[in-house]
Formats: C-alpha cells, sequence, structure tokens
C-alpha cells in the first residue's frame, strides 16, 4: 500500500492544477499494492504557461523523450513509468500546489523538479517536508543550494556563477590591449539569469575590466528601448545579458535598431533555443551563450537521446531538453541502485544517499555533486558562427573558432 509520509507540519492541498494526458501521462498514482504490472508513477509540475512557458515546454518535451525511451527497453524494475504533469503558469504559489497535490494526494511514486530558480525552490520545499528526492533541470542559482535542502540535486554540469568559467578564463588571457576594457550588464530579476551575468561580472572586474552599466529588470519586462539606450550610449565593448529567452531576444533586436555595435556580446540561454535565429532576424553571428549540452557529445547515451528524440518530435534536442532527459536518468540510476520506486521514507532514504556518493553517466556527461546538490564540472561556451551554434570553449570541445571581435549585426 503507498502510504503519503509528510516529515513536518500539515500541507494542505491546494487547487487542482491542469493535468496533461499525453505520452506517458497519466491521471494518477494508484492506491493498491504495488505489483509488476502497477506503473512508477513520476509527478512533474511545469511552466508550460506564462513567463517560462518557452523552456518549460522544452523540459516537457526532455520528460516525455525520457519515459518513453525507458519504456522502450521495458521501463524501470520491470515496471512502466507514467508522468503526471501538471502546469504551474510560471507561478510559485502554484507550483507549491502542484506538489502538494501530487505527492499528498494523488501519493505519485516519485518526482522530477520544475523549470527556473523561481519554481524550484518553493517545490524543493515540498518535497523536503515529504522527504522526496527531488533531481531537478533547470535551479541553477546560489539561492537554490543556500536553502540546507538534503534531497535535491541540479542535473546539469555547473550552477549559475560558474557558467561563464571558460570565457572569463578566455577574456583575461587575451593581452590587455586587445581584451574589452568595459562591459555593460543587464539581467532578468531571477536568480539564475542574474547568477550567470554577476558570476562573469565578478571574474572580469576582478581582472580589471570595468562595468559601466548594471541594469537589472522585472520578469514581465517588454519595452528594452531605455536599457538598450544606456547601453548603446556607454559605448562598452562588451554587452552581457542575464536572460531567458524572450527578455533576452527583445533586448538584442533593441540593440540591434540602435547600431549598437559591441566587440563581444553573450546572453544566457536565449540563443541556444530553437527559435533564436529567426527572432533576431538572423543577425545571430558571433553571439555568445553558455551551455551544459552539446548535440555532438561523445557520451554513451546521448547518440540514442537525439536520435530517438529527434523521430519523436521532428528535431533535435537543445539544452532545456538534455536537462530533463538528464534528470529522469540520474532519478533512474537511483531508482536500480535502491531497487524501489516508492514515497517509502526507506526507499527515498537510499535513493539520496546513494546519489550523495556516487557519479552517473548522462547525456551531458558524468555528474556527481557536493553535499549541497551542486554539480562538480563545467558549463562550455557556445557561440554563433557561419549561421549555426557551435562549441568554441574549451578548447578539447570545441567545434569551431571563436569569432573576436564580434562582426556587426
Amino acid at each position: 500500500m503507498r502510504t503519503t509520509h509528510r516529515l513536518q507540519g500539515g500541507i494542505t492541498v491546494g487547487t487542482l492544477a491542469l493535468v496533461l494526458v499525453a505520452s506517458g501521462c497519466v491521471s494518477g498514482g494508484s492506491n493498491s499494492e504495488d505489483s509488476p504490472d502497477d506503473p512508477i508513477v513520476i509527478g512533474v509540475s511545469l511552466p508550460l504557461t506564462g513567463d517560462f512557458s518557452e523552456p518549460g515546454k522544452g523540459v516537457e518535451r526532455g520528460y516525455k523523450a525520457w519515459a518513453k525511451i525507458v519504456n522502450d527497453k521495458g521501463g524501470l524494475l520491470g515496471r512502466k513509468v507514467e508522468l503526471k504533469i501538471l502546469d504551474d503558469q510560471s507561478n510559485a504559489d502554484r507550483v507549491v500546489s502542484d506538489y502538494e497535490q501530487l505527492i499528498g494526494k494523488d501519493e505519485v511514486d516519485l518526482v522530477f523538479g520544475p523549470f527556473s530558480t523561481r519554481l524550484v525552490v518553493p517545490s524543493a520545499r515540498v518535497a523536503e517536508e515529504y522527504g522526496m528526492l527531488f533531481v531537478e533541470p533547470a535551479g541553477a542559482a546560489p539561492e537554490v543550494f543556500d536553502q540546507g535542502f538534503k534531497n535535491l540535486f541540479y542535473a546539469a554540469p555547473a550552477v549559475a556563477n560558474d557558467h561563464y568559467n571558460h570565457l572569463a578564463e578566455y577574456i583575461l588571457a587575451l593581452p590587455a590591449d586587445k581584451r574589452p576594457r568595459t562591459v555593460a550588464y543587464a539581467a532578468m530579476d531571477d536568480p539564475f539569469a542574474q547568477g550567470t551575468a554577476y558570476g562573469l561580472k565578478e571574474k572580469l572586474e576582478k581582472g580589471g575590466i570595468k562595468t559601466v552599466v548594471n541594469e537589472v529588470y522585472p520578469p514581465n519586462t517588454t519595452d528594452f528601448g531605455g536599457i538598450a539606450a544606456k547601453i548603446a550610449d556607454s559605448k562598452a565593448d562588451m554587452v552581457v545579458g542575464g536572460s531567458q529567452y524572450q527578455d533576452g531576444v527583445n533586448l538584442i533586436v533593441a540593440l540591434q535598431q540602435l547600431n549598437y555595435q559591441p566587440k563581444m556580446a553573450a546572453f544566457s540561454t536565449a540563443p541556444t533555443e530553437p527559435e533564436f535565429a529567426k527572432a533576431v532576424g538572423n543577425k545571430t553571428e558571433g553571439i555568445l551563450a553558455p551551455t551544459g549540452y552539446t548535440q555532438k557529445g561523445d557520451y554513451p547515451s546521448n547518440k540514442e537521446f537525439v536520435e530517438k528524440y529527434t523521430k519523436q518530435f521532428g528535431k533535435a534536442p537543445e539544452e532545456d531538453e538534455a536537462n530533463a532527459y538528464t534528470t529522469g536518468q540520474v532519478v533512474a540510476a537511483a531508482v536500480k541502485a535502491a531497487d524501489c520506486a516508492s514515497q517509502d521514507p526507506e526507499c527515498q532514504g537510499k535513493m539520496v544517499e546513494w546519489l550523495r556518493g556516487h557519479q552517473v553517466e548522462t547525456v551531458v556527461g558524468p555528474l556527481k555533486w557536493d553535499d549541497k546538490g551542486r554539480p562538480q564540472s563545467a558549463h562550455m561556451i557556445q557561440q554563433w558562427v557561419d549561421g549555426e551554434i557551435q562549441i568554441v570553449l574549451p578548447e578539447q570541445q570545441k567545434e569551431a573558432d571563436l569569432i573576436y571581435p564580434k562582426p556587426e549585426w
């Protein structure tokens, strides 16, 4: 019999969220005794509408690809896996009620995390209260790991503040008369977006590179004319955008309209999305972005993932999809090691303990974590070169030479 184990004070189940029933998705968990015929039900809340809907849908595809590939091979522990996905509407209150419903009412066996730090932190609190393993694909900001969570693991190579480490090293290694001397920063008021931009800012300032613009904007900002004007007026050699998707696109378009021509331009998340090139008028050459994933990655499971994902969805996976798939791989490794998949505290504890001391092979490479759930690796740097985004750093993984200075857009 499945039993929900709340480790702290009572949770009130909130308003029912929209249930998406699709390939690999079901209407709920079972309250009957588990048998080989019972599926392993995995609860997920994702921002399928609202501010984070574009990457949220990518994470959904990644989760569904993982479920299909696992089920095509016979499932986990001889049982099929089924996803129950709710739409949190990019809302922190809604994501809390979603996970309360999934764990406390629907009694799912396992949970996967949502997209964005803003949603990961509150949902991780719910999972922690229930003693549930919480592997997540997109909460990379420092505040995620400052909460004292014991059951959280981030399924990507590096935390937000370290995303640009390879780029910082490249810039500071340039001769003093060649490197950018001034930088303009514009970041969404979001822990992840600011973490990526300010991680680079801290390293460049320590290297003597001056900050001339430092703007923070609300997540719902659509008019970037004022911020773009400040950046253009500064004549900064480099612009750095701590962005998600649409905000990054809108800022780049505003900068293009002002004919601001930096020597280097770097934006988080936006340049790696499939729709990016068209959205900025195909004026992409030289734009940089950190990434934890490449479709060409030479890891054992990546070739299968790319081939089967492309067959399922008609296009190749990007970073959000890969991090979601990685989340599934990490949880699956823990399930196999613990030989269980249920809310039983002993089972959940075994999975958490195993991940604390082991490395997991994934489509983004081998992952291991510190005691706060932070991955111990590094992101690569991509750049738009000859009409496609390619790895340019580090040297041993590059697909093209880094272009500097950036061509005019």
